[in-house]
């Protein structure tokens, strides 16, 4: 049976291309499935604010340049893939923009989910980023290396499924959890990978752990900072002037008639 050590790092295999690209491509119909389903069922509409819109439309676009990324690399076109590198770099700074501006404006606008505590949802959506951001550079680093990029850049597409998940598991009735739940469902990925890895090569790669790793760190900083005197500063910094000035950050918001 074949070793990770035999793997050949700079040119991927056959195998790992089909099993990296229907990975990939499986994360984002989920992803489309959460967004879909919550406009289906009218908790979601196009009448949301300009930045949200704006939002949406890099986070997509991400989502659009990582699965065309994966199935380039399955058909052997390396060139192209590389050439789109440079667009998907660019791309994620607006991302990790974007992402922390239409957070705080959902703060200051009174418009965090109720099952979500305002101060930790404050902390724990930049921090997901900053995870992404960080298993990201590492991927783009270690281009060269096709074992550990591929994986890497997984873990990074790994942090950013919480939203997808989130609008597909029951969150009102997980409080006060429910944003660890939504993010944590996502190490199912991470762990296919490494059974698949166990079978195919023999042992599983240490850039699953790594991922995982990065995506439990994140989640339990957030929570230490989200309920902290640091995380209520910051909390009180963002709502000053705003209709959510002098509440409390770590009250849930009333949800919605029939909601629940």
């Amino acid at each position: 049976m074949a070793t990770l050590t035999t793997v050949a790092r700079d040119v991927p295999t056959p195998v790992d291309r089909r099993f990296f690209r229907t990975l990939i491509s499986v994360m984002a119909i989920i992803l489309l499935a959460g967004f879909v389903a919550q406009l289906a069922l009218g908790r979601s509409s196009f009448s949301a604010p300009l930045i949200v819109h704006a939002h949406a439309i890099v986070f997509m676009g991400w989502v659009g340049i990582t699965v065309t990324q994966a199935w380039l690399v399955a058909a052997g076109n390396l060139a192209l893939h590389r050439r789109l590198g440079v667009v998907a770099v660019a791309w994620s700074i607006g991302l990790l923009i974007l992402g922390p501006l239409v957070t705080v404006a959902t703060i200051q606008s009174a418009r965090t989910p109720f099952f979500f505590q305002p101060q930790h949802f404050l902390i724990a959506n930049p921090m997901s980023l900053i995870g992404f951001a960080a298993l990201f550079s590492a991927a783009i680093i270690m281009r060269r290396q096709f074992d550990w990029h591929s994986r890497l850049h997984i873990g990074a597409f790994v942090m950013l499924m919480g939203p997808g998940f989130g609008r597909l598991l029951p969150m009102p009735f997980l409080p006060p959890y429910a944003f660890e739940t939504a993010g944590l469902v996502a190490l199912i990925f991470p762990v296919v990978g490494i059974l698949r890895d166990w079978r195919v090569h023999g042992r599983p790669h240490p850039a699953w752990f790594w991922g995982i790793g990065v995506l439990l760190a994140t989640t339990l900083l957030a929570r230490v900072i989200g309920f902290s005197p640091v995380g209520e500063a910051i909390y009180a910094a963002i709502t000053a002037g705003s209709s959510m000035a002098g509440t409390d950050g770590l009250a849930f918001p009333a949800p919605p008639p029939g909601a629940i």
